[in-house]
């Protein structure tokens, strides 16, 4: 079996030669800031490292601080959020911040259970921040995390299911008197050489205690469960102009699929078939005259596919419909507006006179 121990001392001594240098991560002996390992581990979610480090240096030089989080206009947070995906994440940021500002006088409280009672903060980033920033022993578990303690105790359950036994696996190296340096070093592991593929063990400082090498079943580790086919969904987008060339766009729902995101107007997003012409005239946003483009635009998110068509329609000069939600661009000012990369493919599309996309 695995000793904990054993692991917790190879580990850290790898991890003190081998640490990796991230813009986050303080010197050695250099204590965290607690704003600069929130900000990441919230922008790593579901992102790369390497696709977040120029997001996170962009956010430090325009928002150094909590407090100039706090006091960001929300359309900017999100227009410099744009390409990470995941919205919900860069309003959550914001509030966040204001809620330090206003009830903890801009101080992250040290605990788990205080960092879980601020928005936007679950149970895997209390732990880190709790961990890599304040040193209390607990253990975040992230992708990376999950897949070494799969290997190491040879756990063949299937994910997700097997999700709470391998947290629990990892709480048995928490370094007591290092819990932050150890979270890192199983992070790094994770990254570098326990990868998901064809894991480095000839170069893995804890392989000796791993039971998945042992068995060599290592590189299958951890098994997931057949995926699910993802839906496919459809709707209708509206490229709206009017005498002066500007173009509606308006603004989501906060809550939701791209909350708080511009996008041209469009039908409803459904399920099962395509709109039909009728059915697309009958949800056009004003009166027009509408036309189809040629060709389509397709994206895929997490959980399904998107496939869309783009009608191009022309209104009186200076037009307005303005509502709170409302915004009129002109299309070469388009990248003033926080627009996720599905409006970003409906405007190419649009602006290039409905070739496919």
């Amino acid at each position: 079996m695995p000793d904990p121990s054993r692991i917790i001392a190879d580990l850290l001594a790898h991890y003190d030669s081998h640490r990796r240098r991230l813009p986050w991560r303080s010197d050695p002996g250099v204590r965290p800031d607690p704003y600069h390992v929130w900000l990441s581990e919230v922008m790593l979610q579901q992102t790369t490292v390497q696709t977040v480090i120029p997001y996170f240096r962009a956010f430090l030089q325009r928002w150094p601080g909590v407090a100039d989080l706090a006091a960001a206009e929300q359309d900017a947070v999100m227009h410099a959020w744009q390409g990470l995906g995941y919205y919900s994440r860069a309003r959550n940021l914001r509030k966040c911040a204001q809620v330090l500002v206003a009830d903890h006088a801009g101080r992250f409280p040290q605990t788990e259970a205080g960092l879980l009672s601020l928005p936007g903060i679950g149970p895997y980033t209390a732990a880190a921040i709790a961990a890599i920033a304040f040193d209390q022993p607990t253990m975040p578990v992230d992708g990376n995390i999950e897949r070494v303690s799969a290997r190491l105790y040879a756990i063949e359950e299937a994910m997700p299911t097997v999700k709470p036994e391998l947290k629990a696996r990892a709480a048995t190296l928490i370094a007591r008197d290092r819990p932050g340096d150890m979270a890192q070093a199983l992070m790094d592991l994770g990254a570098t050489i326990c990868t998901p593929r064809s894991p480095a063990c000839g170069t893995c400082p804890i392989s000796r205690d791993c039971m998945g090498r042992e068995q060599g079943i290592a590189a299958d580790l951890p098994r997931k469960a057949p995926k699910k086919a993802k839906p496919t969904r459809h709707a209708v987008f509206f490229w709206l102009s009017r005498g002066d060339g500007a173009v509606l766009f308006q603004r989501r729902p906060d809550k939701g699929l791209l909350g708080g995101m511009m996008l041209p107007p469009s039908t409803d997003w459904r399920d099962a078939r395509p709109w039909t012409e009728a059915e697309t005239r009958n949800h056009a946003p004003v009166a027009s005259d509408w036309r189809a483009l040629n060709g389509g635009v397709s994206h895929t998110f997490t959980h399904f596919h998107f496939e869309m068509t783009v009608w191009a329609g022309h209104v009186a000069d200076h037009a307005t419909f303005d509502g709170p939600d409302d915004v009129w661009c002109p299309p070469d000012r388009l990248d003033s507006l926080a627009l996720p990369t599905v409006a970003k493919k409906v405007c190419r599309h649009a602006l290039s006179g409905g070739t496919l996309v």
